[in-house]
């Protein structure tokens, strides 16, 4: 009988064609334009102002040196086309959020171009000012904190060549990830610190295949990684079902059964409800035109060959391990599994601990397979990067562990209290709460003769070749001794003592 032929997989009736664009608040010290301090978690509201950033008259902004490091660094990583030539502009639209009654953006000289990450191709990384927040309470009053007004804020803009809600939510964790790394933002979505928008359209396998993209909508600011793939996938349906709809009505038009009216995908701007998990139309969707965009004319032209701090060889020089090497290595020279590796790429401040730790000895296989096992299965829920066990008590735990000075429940043990008195040395703990594993056959030699002799069953069946007795006869010394004697050596003098 031959096997069953697999069906052949259905074309999709409808390709979605997605773009990502995903701003980020960078983490400098003061504002992009002035010397307010740039601080996402100060509580009280309207402190961190000044003229400049409040768009008083007569007042004059200056740039923040260590906002364009970030992005280009930013570029560099992704290997985007770094600009020689850049301008600021003014991209002018009035809202209660917009001090200045425009903000300071970058257009036609954004200062990356292209690049790619996460397998998803760029089309550019620029710089401007962030916006001030809006709160409205249930009187349908409206407050604005201007706290965030002019704190550096990076757009990137994806290539329209994303087609599932899947990538475009790997691509915004891969971000996010890259920007810890780089020391550029934290890029905490639930403080608003990184918010992603997503132009959304679909249309026939063959339009798409020619370049023709259908009509695009734009869902702003979502707050999660959920949000993003919750909202992407409810667009994708909507706007399928629409045409689906249109295309049944037009086919039934042409037999003569009457006219379609019905829905139509325009362009505009949706939100997301989370509460009702769809997306609701907000307002018409701007066009670059409409923004009256001109080049700022309080800010000078930039030619960045010529200032030091922005060559590229002195910012390579700079740049840490990136999260996707850092991944390569950790499978490659310590063979760790994707779930061992993710929760340590995931955690910035976790791998730098672990790389730390295992330095003296990142040769020695079995060590830093302890290395690994310990962090992940006992330290993990207590790491704090700013209130840890210091790497090299770490590192002594593991050399006490590898020559069999303490064993895996001594182990666990004194770093429990390595981790309520990180103070203390390793070993002095240990000694001190008498976690130091016994291989000196005097310490050991009166509790094997005790066991022995209370266990003459064990002993006998143990003669007459039943080995599981000695593993019985080895456990009630591990247990007489509290676990403090070396299971290898009290096996060992069982078997000289037992013949």
């Amino acid at each position: 009988m031959e096997p069953a032929k697999k069906a052949p997989k259905e074309s999709p009736k409808y390709v979605p064609t997605i773009g990502l664009e995903i701003h980020a608040e960078l983490k400098t010290a003061s504002k992009m334009f002035c010397s307010c301090r740039n601080n996402p978690d100060e509580e009280k509201p309207n402190v961190n102002i000044c003229p400049i950033c409040m768009g008083h008259p007569g007042t004059l902004p200056v740039l923040n040196k260590e906002a364009i490091k970030h992005v280009l660094k930013m570029g560099i990583a992704v290997g985007g086309k770094l600009a020689d030539f850049t301008e600021w502009d003014r991209k002018n639209y009035f809202y209660p959020d917009i001090p200045k009654g425009y903000q300071i953006s970058q257009y036609k000289f954004p200062l990356i171009s292209d690049g790619e990450l996460a397998g998803v191709a760029l089309e550019r990384i620029h710089l401007e000012e962030d916006t001030a927040q809006s709160t409205h309470d249930q009187h349908e009053k409206s407050l604005v904190n201007f706290n965030r007004a002019g704190v550096p804020l990076m757009e990137l803009v994806t290539k329209p060549v994303i087609h599932d809600a899947e990538t475009a939510v790997r691509f915004a964790k891969e971000l996010q990830l890259l920007l810890r790394y780089l020391g550029a933002g934290e890029a905490n979505m639930e403080k608003g610190e990184m918010r992603v928008e997503a132009n959304i359209s679909v249309a026939s396998p063959e339009a798409t295949a020619a370049g023709k993209f259908g009509t695009k909508t734009e869902v702003k600011n979502l707050n999660s990684f959920r949000s993003v793939e919750r909202a992407i996938a409810y667009e994708i349906k909507r706007q399928s079902d629409i045409l689906e709809a249109t295309e049944k009505a037009e086919n039934t038009a042409k037999v003569g059964a009457g006219n379609y009216s019905g829905e139509k995908i325009v362009q505009e701007t949706r939100g997301w409800d989370d509460s009702k998990q769809k997306t609701f139309s907000q307002r018409s969707k701007e066009s670059s035109h409409d923004y009256r965009y001109f080049p700022d004319p309080d800010i000078p032209k930039m030619k960045l060959s010529e200032i030091a701090e922005f060559n590229a060889d002195i910012l390579c020089k700079e740049m840490p391990e990136l999260p996707w090497n850092k991944r390569d290595r950790y499978k490659k020279d310590y063979g760790m599994t994707e779930k061992e590796v993710a929760v340590f790429i995931d955690n910035p401040s976790l791998s730098t601990y672990f790389d730390t730790v295992i330095k003296p000895f990142s040769e020695d296989s079995k060590r830093v397979k302890l290395t690994t096992n310990y962090i992940l299965s006992d330290y993990l829920p207590a790491f704090d990067q700013n209130n840890s066990v210091p790497p090299q008590s770490f590192t002594e735990l593991i050399s006490m562990i590898a020559a069999g000075e303490i064993s895996s429940r001594g182990a666990k043990d004194t770093l429990a209290l390595l981790i309520k008195n990180p103070n203390e040395s390793t070993r002095s703990i240990a000694e001190k709460n008498g976690l130091l594993q016994k291989s000196n056959a005097a310490d050991i030699g009166p509790a094997i003769d005790k066991i022995i002799a209370e266990n003459e069953k064990a002993v006998t069946e143990y003669k007459t070749g039943k080995l599981a007795s000695l593993q019985f006869l080895i456990g009630q010394a591990m247990k007489a001794t509290k676990g403090a004697a070396n299971p290898e050596v009290v096996k060992k003098m069982l078997v000289e003592k037992l013949g």
